[in-house]
């Protein structure tokens, strides 16, 4: 769906301009020094809340300037109130109108943004707000079942494709609601676009169709869309629901076998797998016009949100929730758009829309749990998946997920016993299981269980042999203490060969290197290692120990005071100021410290 994405980059060029227009029509309302003062006096202060704190005055510059850092932020509940004051302060001004609907809708207050749609209907001079000012009135009408108001809202004007497919298949589902099921089908049939129109226009066929009750009309239209998209999971579960519907169970079987095989599954997919064989199928998921609209506001909004432009995803995710309150993939279509802005109180907000009996709600849960770590609640984050895990004690993913968070924070003794349930609760160990080995290998290192922990490594590479991460940390571990040198050396400069641009990997066989006195060799690859990553303290604290070996003291030098100033870590910032005061003693060795390195960041 990439050229979708593309398509939808035409909206923006026509609103590229917004706000430099908008800046300067307020450099012509002269704003003045003390309003400018006033608006750096309630920065902060605006963080705490929607708008402008009520004891400051409201001013047009400040409210419009604080909505620009909103905007930038991509904190759209802020930008909403920001642009709202402002247009207060100018009712008349149209990018101010444009702004507040688009934040308004955005932020999911679609009560509020109705407001000020029909204002856009008439006067917008913008594709892009003015196809959502015309989806958000004819969701509205839709949901509350005028369909006629809503056929004629959702006419299908304009040349660009992203028009023509949102209006076009909401119309369609508006004529469905209407009873004109054969005139649904016929609108989205006349429907015109480039070659990735099939996957959607004949998809809800099939869905308006199937809703409609006419099945044989239903497989023709998801076989089509199916032969255009193999790849998409709505398509893939409506595919096999219809032919199980038609009587075809095997066929189902193997439509969700076919999918399997290509992308390994998907919680929607296994319950509908379990549906056909019990024969519990209870036919179309989306049986009503606004379920029917809210799927192509969300078909269309996840893809648009793989690409830049997240405020028009945003708002089509919100509407797709409008119409559709437990439209599960919304949801989580929606808390992927905040966890990407760095907003995880309200990716916690979405996801707790995903409803109860919904397949996604297992892993929306576990993405809670994330999401509290996210905010630096360690402990909410382990008692939400400790409650999970509780809950099913069979359930690897729970387990896996605290032991990450609980190994980042350092809790290697908590972190163990969580890796310790996960592998416990395996019926047979397959090469996916590699990175529990892993991971509870690094923790049992560092808690100085060295013979379970090698254990650990060397069941991982079992399973996943050459995998460069566990090569390089079992390599390291080995050489650091004086063990099995050859067979660690050789695993180091193989995992450096698979990850030649993983700095640390790189890093790790420098200093191997420096360890077993080979200093020329260890410049070599550790110049080469902060190259790749220039910032990381321990990389660059390396080199200058490196760097000194072979009488480069001032570069080494140079290369401590970069440590010193690239945050490391509390322990290690005495011995690095040591060496940049007296340089790398003989008598203290040198710092033997490594950084825990695995795929993830550790």
């Amino acid at each position: 769906m990439d050229d979708l994405c593309r398509a939808t980059r035409s909206f923006f060029r026509k609103t590229a301009s917004l706000k430099t227009l908008a800046t300067a029509g307020f450099l012509l309302a002269a704003v003045s020094p003390a309003a400018l003062a006033q608006t750096t006096a309630s920065d902060t202060a605006t963080l705490a809340q929607e708008g402008t704190p009520l004891d400051l005055p409201l001013t047009l510059s400040g409210s419009y300037l604080s909505a620009l850092l909103a905007t930038e932020a991509q904190d759209y509940s802020r930008a909403a109130a920001f642009y709202e004051e402002a247009l207060a302060a100018d009712p008349h001004n149209q990018v101010l109108l444009l702004r507040t609907f688009l934040f308004k809708l955005a932020n999911g207050d679609i009560r509020e943004a109705l407001n000020y749609a029909q204002d856009l209907q008439d006067t917008s001079p913008n594709d892009y707000i003015l196809l959502l000012a015309r989806l958000t009135q004819g969701a509205d009408a839709l949901l509350s079942q005028r369909y006629e108001e809503a056929d004629a809202l959702l006419q299908t004007e304009g040349t660009d494709a992203m028009s023509v497919l949102a209006l076009g298949i909401s119309k369609a589902w508006a004529e469905f609601g209407t009873g004109n099921t054969k005139a649904g089908l016929t609108t989205l049939d006349e429907l015109e676009g480039p070659d990735w129109f099939t996957a959607f226009t004949a998809t809800h066929q099939a869905l308006l169709a199937f809703a409609a009750g006419d099945v044989e009309t239903a497989r023709t239209h998801i076989e089509e869309a199916h032969a255009a998209d193999k790849g998409a999971i709505r398509v893939v579960d409506t595919y096999a629901r219809i032919v199980d519907a038609a009587g075809d169970k095997a066929k189902a079987l193997e439509v969700l076998d076919e999918y399997n095989k290509l992308l390994h599954g998907h919680p929607l997919l296994d319950a509908t797998r379990k549906a056909i064989e019990s024969g519990t199928n209870k036919g179309p998921r989306i049986a009503t016009a606004a379920q029917g609209m809210a799927e192509i506001l969300y078909g269309l909004g996840s893809e648009i949100g793989r690409d830049t432009a997240s405020d028009l995803s945003s708002a089509l995710l919100q509407l797709a929730l409008y119409l559709d309150p437990e439209a599960a993939f919304s949801a989580v279509a929606l808390a992927s758009q905040y966890e990407r802005r760095g907003q995880p109180a309200r990716a916690i907000e979405a996801l707790k829309r995903v409803p109860d009996g919904s397949p996604l709600k297992r892993q929306a849960e576990i993405q809670i749990g994330l999401n509290f770590n996210h905010m630096d609640k360690v402990d909410e984050a382990r008692a939400h998946l400790s409650a999970l895990i509780a809950a099913n004690p069979n359930d690897i993913d729970p387990m896996m997920s605290l032991g990450n968070i609980l190994r980042a924070h350092k809790l290697y003794e908590a972190s163990e016993q969580a890796y310790d349930q996960a592998i416990g609760t395996l019926s047979s160990i397959s090469q996916n299981d590699w990175s529990l080995f892993y991971f509870r290998g690094i923790c049992r290192e560092r808690l100085d269980k060295w013979d379970a922990a090698e254990a650990d490594f060397r069941k991982a590479l079992e399973l996943f042999p050459e995998q460069p991460h566990v090569l390089n940390y079992l390599g390291y571990s080995l050489v650091d203490k004086g063990m099995k040198l050859d067979e660690a050396l050789n695993m180091i400069e193989t995992a450096a060969k698979l990850r030649p641009k993983d700095g640390y990997i790189i890093d790790s066989l420098g200093w191997v290197y420096y360890k077993l006195g080979r200093y020329e060799d260890a410049v070599e690859e550790l110049e080469r290692a902060v190259a790749v990553t220039p910032a990381d303290p321990v990389i660059n604290d390396h080199l200058g120990d490196a760097y000194w070996k072979v009488d480069r003291k001032l570069e080494a030098r140079f290369q401590w005071s970069h440590a010193r100033d690239l945050d490391p870590e509390p322990d290690e910032l005495p011995k690095i100021l040591e060496k940049i005061a007296n340089g790398l003693q003989p008598a203290s060795g040198p710092d033997e410290a490594k950084a825990e390195t695995s795929p993830n960041g550790g």
